[in-house]
């Protein structure tokens, strides 16, 4: 399948580096030029560059690098991703298969590691390295499952920061976000020692209902595509491998034009093999007995009308030939205890952009708000900390063009893309009414903590 796998760091350094298969002869050379050709690709990207279809460069012979899932950020001109996971191969292999690979190792090495960062690399590279040697065989997948992979590991992950305890926090009913960052099995420090939390082990298992909405508006602010992709996701550091039982709404209806008024529908849901759905048709409660790491108990799919967290506002007004102003409103849908959270809103300028003033008028509770044109990438980016439930965002930029505007010009502006996060709250209504152990085990009582997130995926909105 692959020939081998890389990971390379910001600076393009090789971090680790695994070859299955030897199909070039010089073997040392064959790896340089992968990672070489890839990071290449990826810091300079240039859309009008040539990219074969499985993501490889001219310069890599008849070898495909398959990127991995956030290397595509770069190509939409989003930050570089901390680290680069990557396959190559000389056959032709299934690029969505390679890249739903490469997802299965990095969500390993996170259960493996607590956290998917450099340093957890390269002070956990022994590790990794064995659990490489059992995931993989010749380049072909074997054991790819962390529950599975107990069993052939012997090292233990070294951590690489200390995460408090929960217990010590003011208010125990909510735990830290990086509550869930630690490795699924016993951990060691730098000096080869038992760490605290390995002594102290809780029984622990974190829900998060996460959705992403994929909105287009138009130029007048009416939505005409909207729909939800939808995970709860789970991670559990349970002793025993007790089964669980986890309750959805009563009023769950699956399936177009299926749910009364006011009940929560969704299109299509499809659940992880280790679900036992025998209760969920009368009484909407999964059983299943959760795996080691993370996983993902279901997915679910929204289409169709929703009420919408932000809507986008735009207008555009030619003050004289070479001038415009444009107006962009951002309005927070939500109830007042919710808030829009690092909110970023990107609007592409025309390539004639001569100057762009940018001004904003922000609501009261508005976090730090700015706007500004950053000319290497041609775009108006207007940032915000945290938009409040029921306000009202307003930017107003005045562009000075290089030439006369005309129809391609203005063709060239938009369209508007608002990226954003919203903690505790779901578009969808899908609720957890309870999380709890089938069978009652004396003294057994461990700790549930549940979470609900809304980011956006696409939500864009034309001009």
């Amino acid at each position: 399948m692959i020939s081998n796998f890389f990971v390379l760091s910001p600076r393009g350094d090789t971090i680790i580096a695994k070859n299955y298969r030897n199909e070039r002869g010089n073997t040392g050379a064959h790896e340089r030029s992968h990672t070489e050709a890839f990071f290449r690709k990826v810091k300079f990207w240039d859309d009008e560059s040539y990219l074969t279809p499985g993501g490889g460069t001219k310069d890599a012979s008849k070898d495909k690098i398959t990127k991995s899932e956030s290397e595509a950020r770069k190509k939409r001109g989003d930050a570089p991703p901390v680290l680069s996971l990557a396959a190559a191969t000389a056959r032709n292999t299934s690029p969505v298969t390679t890249i739903e690979l490469l997802s299965t190792i990095a969500r390993v090495f996170k259960d493996y590691c607590g956290t998917l960062s450099e340093e957890a690399i390269r002070k956990n590279f022994i590790l990794l390295y064995e659990l490489l040697d059992e995931m993989l065989d010749f380049g072909y997948p074997q054991i790819t499952r962390t529950q599975n992979l107990k069993s052939c590991v012997y090292n233990e992950p070294i951590v690489v920061e200390y995460i408090g305890s929960t217990s010590n926090m003011v208010n125990p009913k909510t735990a830290s976000a990086n509550a869930v960052h630690k490795p699924v099995i016993s951990s060691v420090n730098a000096n080869g020692r038992k760490t605290e939390n390995a002594h102290n082990q809780r029984n622990e298992i974190f829900v998060d209902i996460l959705e992403r909405l994929n909105v287009l508006f138009s130029n007048n602010g009416y939505v005409l595509n909207s729909t939800i992709d939808g995970c709860i996701q789970m991670k559990s550091y349970l002793a025993g491998s007790p089964e669980l039982r986890l309750a959805l709404n009563e009023d769950l209806a699956i399936g177009k034009n299926q749910g009364t008024y006011g009940s929560v529908t969704v299109d299509d849901i499809n659940f992880n093999d280790c679900v036992n759905l025998s209760e969920f048709e009368s009484q909407r409660t999964l059983s299943f007995v959760p795996p080691d790491g993370e996983f993902v108990v279901l997915n679910y799919r929204v289409t169709g009308d929703f009420t919408t967290p932000f809507r986008i506002f735009p207008s555009i007004e030619e003050v004289e030939p070479k001038k415009l102003e444009i107006t962009l409103l951002i309005r927070a849908e939500m109830a007042h205890n919710h808030f829009g959270a690092n909110v970023t809103v990107e609007l592409p300028m025309p390539k004639c952009t001569a100057v762009a003033s940018c001004s904003v008028i922000s609501s009261p509770g508005v976090g730090n708000s700015s706007a500004e044109f950053v000319r290497s990438e041609g775009m108006i980016k207007w940032t915000m900390k945290k938009l409040p439930g029921g306000s009202e965002q307003t930017m107003k930029a005045k562009i000075t063009l290089d030439q006369p505007c005309t129809s391609q010009i203005r063709r060239e502006i938009g369209p508007v893309n608002m990226n954003f996060e919203i903690p505790m709250f779901n578009v969808s209504n899908l609720n957890v009414r309870y999380l709890r152990i089938a069978e009652n085990m004396a003294g057994y009582t461990p700790y549930r903590w549940v979470r609900y997130v809304t980011q956006s995926n696409s939500y864009v909105c034309r001009l």
